[in-house]
């Protein structure tokens, strides 16, 4: 007896114990769910504005919606530095980068509700053409796998292929080249080129583009009448944000304006399916409220809760610490901390980012945008900020120290960079005339010709036939800007041989896709 009461008693024991933990980790969105006051909202504009001054970012573009009610939807900033009266408005169109991935995830979601796809169908099926390097993963990659980032390719492995002139079909047919960074499923790693056979699968079986399908099955039904998509359609718009380059030098920001190739306007087009939708802040912020309100636009129901759920499902532990765990879904991060679940994905292009985030438990919707390559840290010391409002938690200062880390880190690297910069030993470059002629690789990559104008080099490489400066770095290593992105180029000179047999690019994510061989004598 006294036995079975000792036992009895370890026993609610441990269930209190237990539920004391549980209590622990629920949201406090369960115990405080604030309504945003005016006077909460000036204080998000001011830090708004304080951030921006802080970072040097020259527009922003804010949206936040809480219990069905738009709160704020407004401009903050100038789209251009050259044209200081030109303001952000909420209507000012922003490139919104990666958030397009979520799009690209949604339309495969709208495909299995219409039973003409499912999540567990291979690539292969869908796709007879579909190559990967590895036979065995060609043959047993899901549909699921494209958008979740677990597909053996490495992290960005082959994003700046497009930006050397190279189209969606040249990027689909050149992933049989990428050897995989790690096992199939066993990890994730963030990636943009896999987003090309979604694409393909969508239009396989829509029999329309990717971008009709953007338009019919998203824009039009959630009334986002002023976004639009690709390079093309950023370019045809009037009112834009332009875009500004954010770099660290000798430990200071460097804000550059983005001008003509240096936008990536092709990349953006090509690289569509991951990254390529435009949207203001009065179209972003549907988005983010449709994702809020499980597949709804209003009282109708576009997508079943149960397929809209599925994207928003954690798969793969992104990060962890004793705080907080962020997962990562169908083109969706998840974390989950004390303060309650947190869904929310970023974009960058080339000179603009983005954050669109919704909170479930306090019916929240928010969304940011920047016309300038900025880190992460402003639009989350926003979303923080807002967050903490709205459960009326104590003010605390994020972007105070997310600005103190990051001069902490750029002090650092400008040291790092002054003293390789001393200890650097730059090799004389070979004689120009040595690397001038014609070289070929095979039908995919194409041809490329090194040629010598006026005392510099100029190479052409890729089917668009653009041509760039080469400058010397060091030894037979040069490098060349495209689209945006600077390259290395590193010929190779044969024993017994003066003029250089062949050259390699640098594709920046370790890609061996192998030389370009000399054809000219």
């Amino acid at each position: 007896m006294a036995i079975f009461v000792l036992r009895n008693k370890l026993s609610v024991m441990k269930r209190l114990t237990l539920i004391l933990v549980a209590l622990m980790w629920l949201p406090l969105a369960s115990f405080a769910q604030n309504n945003l006051s005016q006077e909460d909202i000036s204080n998000i504009e001011s830090y708004i504005e304080q951030i921006r001054t802080d970072w040097q970012i020259p527009g922003m573009g804010v949206s936040i919606q809480k219990d069905g009610e738009l709160l704020l939807c407004k401009g903050f900033g100038v789209k251009n530095l050259n044209n200081p009266g030109e303001m952000v408005d909420p209507h000012t169109l922003f490139q919104i980068g990666s958030v397009t991935k979520s799009f690209t995830a949604y339309l495969l979601a709208t495909l299995v509700e219409e039973g003409l796809i499912s999540w567990d169908d291979t690539v292969k099926e869908i796709l007879p053409d579909f190559k990967l390097y590895d036979p065995w993963i060609t043959e047993h990659l899901q549909v699921k796998d494209l958008t979740s980032h677990r597909t053996g390719i490495g992290r960005q492995v082959g994003t700046y292929i497009a930006n050397l002139g190279y189209d969606r079909e040249d990027i689909y047919k050149m992933m049989e080249l990428i050897k995989p960074s790690y096992t199939f499923r066993g990890a994730y790693q963030y990636n943009n080129i896999t987003f090309i056979p979604a694409a393909m699968i969508i239009e396989k079986v829509t029999g329309k583009s990717w971008e009709d399908n953007i338009r019919e099955r998203i824009f039009e039904p959630l009334g986002m009448t002023e976004s639009t998509i690709n390079g093309e359609g950023f370019a045809e718009a009037r009112n834009v944000a332009h875009p500004y380059e954010f770099l660290s030098k000798e430990g200071k920001m460097v804000i550059n304006p983005l001008y003509g190739e240096e936008q990536a306007l092709w990349w953006l087009t090509v690289i569509g399916p991951a990254g390529s939708v435009c949207c203001p802040p009065t179209d972003l912020i549907k988005w983010a409220q449709f994702q809020l309100d499980g597949g709804k636009v209003g009282d109708k129901q576009l997508i079943s809760k149960e397929n809209m759920d599925y994207l928003h499902r954690g798969i793969t532990i992104t990060s962890q610490s004793e705080s907080k765990t962020t997962l990562y879904g169908h083109c969706w991060f998840i974390e989950q901390s004390k303060k309650g679940r947190l869904f929310f994905h970023t974009g960058t292009t080339w000179g603009m980012t983005t954050l669109c985030a919704f909170v479930p438990e306090l019916n929240l919707a928010l969304t940011i945008q920047v016309n300038s390559e900025a880190p992460s840290e402003p639009r989350y010391a926003v979303l923080r900020r807002v967050i903490d409002l709205c459960l009326d938690l104590e003010d605390y200062d994020y972007n105070a120290d997310f600005l103190k880390e990051w001069y902490s880190n750029a002090t650092k690297k400008a040291e790092e960079e002054a003293k390789a910069a001393a200890e650097k030993v730059v090799e004389p470059a070979p004689e120009s005339k040595l690397l001038v002629g014609k070289y070929t690789k095979d039908p995919l990559f194409g041809d490329a010709w090194v040629t010598l104008e006026k005392g510099k080099l100029y190479i052409k490489v890729g089917k668009q036939g653009w041509k760039h400066e080469m400058t010397h770095v060091s030894g037979n290593t040069y490098k060349f800007r495209s689209d945006g992105t600077g390259f290395e180029i590193k010929f190779k000179f044969e024993e017994g041989q003066k003029k250089a047999a062949s050259f390699e690019v640098d594709f920046k994510q370790g890609e061996e896709f192998g030389s370009w061989t000399r054809l000219s004598k």
